[in-house]
């Protein structure tokens, strides 16, 4: 048996600090050597190597092509100007009595914040109010009930201007989104709705060039018409009549009121036609709206990938991808997830069912985590309807941050990602669920691990030079409780086997 005490007595204190030294050297090396690595290609050296050859040899997990699957903002200067966060609405927001309400039943958790109903709020006062309902008992009611936080003061409110005029549309709206409990109910309120609402249209076509009042009266009576016309045709939907909601969609679509700057009505359409598996219709669809000189969403990125995804999803194998290349078609359908992805990072988390999914908002922060929770709510079923398309969309979305190593300065295809996005989302997005921001590049744990160690062998070589002899004590008795275990299974060993096999042993 070796004698360790000898060995460690030979030592002198310039050999501790050689070693350290010699260690404070190799780990710096290798620390900049995986920061130059993780700075050009936005992850760690040894974790890719660990997780692309060794990981396999001992049956480890799935291997991505991206071993990171967060970006980060860097210090560069930023090049472009970052547009300001806008709310939208969500074109597909919910009923508040026949669904948010429904859910608030069954988990007693809002499901809306109260910022989120003050812009709804708002619209609704923009939209269905005008300078000449002044004087007029219903409408000054609605101006006021819109306001109102308590359902049930609004829903009374609503009541109650039907009882002082029943033509005033705007309160049979508040009674089918808040009072109606089931989509079947709504849909039957708002077809009474419809029909006052095109007689008061017709009224007021005839006498709008007859001053500015009237003419603000016919443009309020338009908003009320054209928003009743979109709830009835999104009943359709719900209630599985499909054929119908695309047509009362496709109609809608050709209005041109200013209105329709705000409900992206083409949104609906896309969603009822994915339901009917009319692709073509979509892809006619995305044709019109997916140009570059109007704004981008969730549902036109994510649609068109879908869409090219299609051809190629129910074939394509990361494995065979990888050995022969990617085909024409797999690679447009991996630039155009790339595209969605870099558009909003958020949403293939919730299409991969990695993150719960909550009732969507009522408004909609685009690029954000409510834009991409109001689209997966209601796309989620065509993805997986569409074979292949999440096993492509799980293979290839990480790549997109290594395209972007700065996404917060320096965007590929949009924009730089915007930086407001989180605060905004945390006022629409309710309390209990968790908000998602832009995936922040972490340090790797090698580099971290490399830096902590380069560190604590330089704070050795430092204390070794200048206390020798105690730092040499020090590595004595650690090494000797090191060696203690060992010396116990020796002597475990030594005491179980014979002594002539333990001389052969040690003279092999």
């Amino acid at each position: 048996m070796w004698d360790s005490t000898m060995f460690l007595s030979t030592l002198t204190p310039k050999f501790y600090v050689a070693l350290t030294g010699t260690s404070s050297l190799i780990s710096g090396l290798i620390l900049i050597f995986e920061w130059w690595y993780f700075r050009k290609y936005g992850t760690s050296f040894i974790e890719q190597v660990s997780l692309n050859h060794i990981s396999p040899w001992i049956g480890g997990g799935d291997t991505n092509e991206n071993g990171n699957n967060s970006s980060n903002g860097s210090t560069n200067s930023q090049q472009n100007n970052v547009p300001e966060c806008k709310v939208w609405r969500n074109p597909l927001n919910l009923y508040r009595g026949a669904e948010y309400q429904r859910f608030y039943w069954a988990t007693n958790k809002e499901p809306l914040t109260y910022y989120d109903m003050n812009l709804s709020a708002q619209d609704h006062q923009t939209f269905f109010t005008c300078e000449a309902d002044a004087g007029k008992a219903e409408y000054e009611i609605m101006q006021t009930a819109w306001r109102e936080r308590n359902p049930l003061v609004r829903i009374k409110a609503a009541h109650k201007a039907l009882e002082t005029n029943p033509d005033c549309a705007p309160a049979y709206i508040l009674l089918a989104e808040e009072e109606a409990t089931t989509i079947t109910e709504a849909e039957k309120i708002l077809k009474q709705a419809l029909k006052v609402a095109e007689t008061n249209y017709r009224k007021t076509q005839q006498v709008q060039h007859q001053g500015s009042l009237m003419e603000a009266q016919h443009r309020r009576d338009t908003n009320v018409l054209i928003y009743i016309k979109r709830r009835l045709a999104m009943c359709a939907r719900k209630l599985g009549k499909l054929k119908e909601a695309v047509k009362m969609f496709r109609d809608l679509t050709k209005e041109v009121p200013p209105i329709m700057n705000v409900l992206n009505i083409h949104e609906n359409l896309i969603e009822a036609l994915l339901e009917m598996q009319a692709y073509a219709d979509v892809q006619a669809v995305l044709a019109k709206y997916d140009d570059i000189s109007l704004p981008k969403s969730a549902t036109i990125c994510y649609t068109a990938a879908l869409l090219k995804a299609r051809l190629v999803a129910d074939k394509f194998s990361p494995d065979i991808a990888s050995k022969r290349g990617l085909t024409t078609a797999e690679m447009a359908a991996v630039e155009a997830i790339h595209r969605a992805v870099e558009f909003n990072p958020h949403v293939p988390k919730y299409l991969l069912e990695t993150k719960p999914l909550i009732l969507p908002p009522e408004h909609v922060l685009k690029r954000g985590d409510s834009e991409a929770i109001a689209y997966t709510f209601f796309h989620l079923a065509h993805w997986k309807n569409m074979e292949g398309a999440l096993n492509l969309l799980h293979c290839t979305w990480e790549g997109t941050f290594r395209m972007l190593p700065y996404p917060l300065e320096r965007g590929h295809l949009f924009y730089p990602y915007p930086t407001c996005t989180e605060c905004a989302d945390r006022e629409l997005l309710p309390a209990f669920h968790e908000v998602s921001v832009y995936p922040k590049k972490e340090l790797p744990f090698f580099i971290i691990f490399t830096a902590g160690l380069c560190s604590f062998t330089a704070l050795l070589a430092l204390l070794t030079h200048q206390y020798p002899e105690p730092m040499g004590c020090v590595a004595k008795s650690v090494l000797n409780w090191l060696s203690l275990p060992v010396y116990y299974i020796y002597e475990k060993v030594e005491g179980m086997l014979p002594s002539n096999l333990l001389q052969q042993l040690s003279r092999i």
